[in-house]
């Protein structure tokens, strides 16, 4: 008698649209160390140096969800005000979980600079500007 064949558990796959690569990640992964390890770059321009390192606090590290929406954690406080004046589908990559496929374009044009991606533009949209 053989065993009962026990389902394998998906393994969540990230697609970096502009990169041409794809990822496999644990469920729950974070979305900014997943791009990390992968060796793909979620800062544009000087914000790789001034960035806050993954804590949520400067709003640079801006990733276009182009598919899979559905499959990521919902938007948390910090990036409904970092991204206040940005699409639905714009997402924190540090403040974002992966819990199954999804497709992402990372450093998107208008992500960054302007508006409430910044900590005066988030304290102006808190205070109704």
């Amino acid at each position: 008698m053989s065993a009962p064949k026990i389902p394998r558990p998906t393994v969540p796959t990230i697609r970096f649209e502009q990169e041409g690569q794809q990822v496999g990640c644990i469920e729950g992964a974070n979305l900014r160390k997943a791009a990390l390890d992968a060796g793909i770059n979620p800062y544009k321009g000087l914000n790789n140096l001034n960035n806050c390192g993954g804590v949520g606090q400067c709003g640079t590290c801006v990733v276009e969800v182009v598919e899979g929406m559905q499959n990521l954690s919902p938007r948390s406080d910090v990036e409904q005000v970092y991204l206040a004046d940005r699409p639905a589908n714009y997402r924190l990559s540090c403040r974002t979980s992966v819990n199954g496929d999804v497709t992402v374009r990372t450093r998107p044009q208008d992500g960054v600079g302007k508006g409430s991606n910044s900590l005066v533009g988030a304290l102006k949209s808190l205070i109704g500007k």
